[in-house]
């Protein structure tokens, strides 16, 4: 089957996905107007259009509502399952309201149902969908592998009950999640100073939690100051209530092991990392020739 199949008469154009430019391109020049800018239909250079498609992709674009300048946009059509390996063939509009032609990178996109419950999630190579000419519409079918698709989701949405979306949290990059406490008592500098370390930090998985040490001092009544980095690597928050925490010194000892309830709830959010400061007291470390030269915080699996 060819892309133009997927495309037919009883086709409707539903919910539509729109953000600011500046989310996924960088140094694109943009307009001050303040209009409606009606997308024109745009076919690859390389497609030979059949006359009948041409008017199918003209009467669904007709359809499109017009966009705010400078925005980029997926306009939802249908989705429909491969039944030979049960992938999702979901067929949009990617539209373009800039005032100059564009090409895109690797993006992810997802699914997201009525209520943006995360259906489907998968990273495309825009570049297959070549130079996108200004304020324009090209349709297109990104084909969700079977693998993309939520653990549960067992049935293609209804047609107007989904949509697609550009996965912003992913494109953003990972970031400092600094709570508010901490940005009333450090310096500007010492924020600037714990941005670079996370950003220079290992790259995490996009379901990984990570739990990373900063500074681990041992205080004069034997308890023992631990900050780490709890780093999510997810596209949703965590929120912890309990952690079980223990930390092991440069010998490979246990120095200490505790848990602690945290009131209010910790929340670390999507794509970020965030510092915390947990107090061992005195009777949860084991002083004895502790060496903190290196240490590691890790969750003790029971």
């Amino acid at each position: 089957m060819g892309l133009f199949d997927f495309f037919k008469k009883g086709d409707k154009v539903g919910a539509d996905s729109a953000v600011d430019s500046k989310e996924l391109l960088t140094d694109t020049k943009q307009t001050g107007e303040d209009r409606d800018v009606v997308t024109k239909l745009s076919f690859h250079p390389q497609w030979n259009v059949p006359l009948e498609q041409q008017y199918i992709f003209n009467f669904l674009a007709n359809e499109l509502q017009p966009l705010k300048p400078n925005q980029l946009s997926l306009s939802a059509i249908n989705i429909e399952e491969n039944p030979r390996n049960g992938a999702w063939n979901v067929k949009v509009f990617f539209r373009s309201s800039l005032p100059e032609p564009i090409e895109l990178g690797e993006i992810e996109l997802l699914i997201l149902d009525k209520d943006d419950k995360r259906l489907a999630s998968q990273t495309f190579h825009f570049q297959d969908l070549g130079v996108i000419p200004a304020e324009s519409a090209r349709p297109w079918v990104f084909e969700f592998d079977k693998s993309s698709i939520e653990a549960g989701v067992e049935e293609v949405p209804k047609e107007d009950g989904w949509k697609i979306a550009f996965n912003l949290i992913s494109l953003r990059g990972h970031q400092l999640d600094l709570d508010e406490t901490w940005k009333q008592q450090l310096p500007q500098d010492q924020q600037e100073a714990l941005e670079k370390i996370v950003k220079d930090l290992p790259k995490l998985g996009k379901t990984e939690v990570n739990f990373t040490g900063l500074q681990a001092k041992l205080q004069n009544d034997k308890s023992l100051h631990v900050s780490i980095f709890i780093r999510n690597g997810n596209d949703k928050a965590i929120n912890l209530e309990q952690l079980p925490l223990e930390i092991i010194d440069a010998r490979g000892k246990q120095v200490a092991k505790g848990s602690f309830k945290l009131e209010p709830v910790l929340t670390v959010q999507p794509n970020t990392t965030k510092p915390w400061t947990f107090i061992f007291p005195a009777q949860l470390v084991d002083v004895k020739g502790i060496d903190l030269s290196r240490w590691t915080a890790r969750v003790p699996q029971e």
